[in-house]
């Protein structure tokens, strides 16, 4: 899994006034948790860039004050309004001890329910998977090179040694849909049918008055 370097700022004060003043010179207020101490500190927030605004999963080398941490961004709060990031929690790695993070779903191969007409359609771009960081992919990746149409990949279906998926195991993360253009195809193909066995039918003999006049 590739590693984002970010340097923070120990904070002297938890408060919401001291918050306020971090976020005014564009720091964000963060907690450090799940190692041997709790620790509050601030980063700018611009090291979060390479971070957040990315679908791939990073570890965090995270230095405080010269102390070297292995974190995992864990959550992070944004402003309604301006999308600006307000508040930011890490989870300290450690060896051994279970994560929880959330994986972008990656496909490889060709379906071939896609070739015969069909939709891939990503239900789930992301799941919620459990386990260590050694054991730790950086994304899902599903092989799809035998899904026809109808076809569909369950969390379920899903099975890497040293992860627990957390979704609920029936949803599902991708599938190969019918279009509509393969649902009328046979409709279409069946209106000239029964268009020549009309125009092949004998025409119907004339009524007994006509034949009178």
């Amino acid at each position: 899994m590739k590693s984002v370097s970010m340097s923070g700022s120990p904070r002297v004060s938890v408060g919401k006034k001291d918050a306020k003043k971090l976020r005014t010179e564009g720091k964000v207020p963060c907690v450090l948790y799940g190692g041997a101490e709790q620790l509050s500190f601030s980063v700018e927030e611009k090291a979060f860039k390479p971070l957040v605004y990315t679908p791939e999963v990073h570890t965090v080398a995270l230095d405080v004050n010269g102390k070297s941490y292995t974190a995992i961004l864990q959550d992070i709060q944004m402003h309604p309004v301006t999308d600006k990031i307000i508040h930011a929690d890490f989870v300290e790695v450690v060896s051994g001890k279970p994560v929880t993070l959330s994986l972008p779903v990656k496909t490889t191969g060709t379906a071939p329910g896609v070739k015969a007409g069909g939709k891939l359609l990503k239900k789930l771009r992301r799941v919620s998977v459990k386990g260590t960081i050694d054991k730790m992919p950086e994304a899902i990746t599903i092989e799809i090179g035998n899904m026809n149409i109808g076809d569909a990949v369950h969390v379920g279906d899903m099975k890497i040694d040293g992860l627990t998926f957390l979704d609920p195991a029936n949803a599902t993360i991708v599938t190969c849909l019918v279009t509509r253009n393969v649902e009328e195809e046979p409709s279409k193909t069946a209106a000239p049918a029964a268009g020549a066995a009309a125009a092949a039918a004998p025409a119907a003999a004339p009524a007994k008055d006509e034949k009178k006049k």
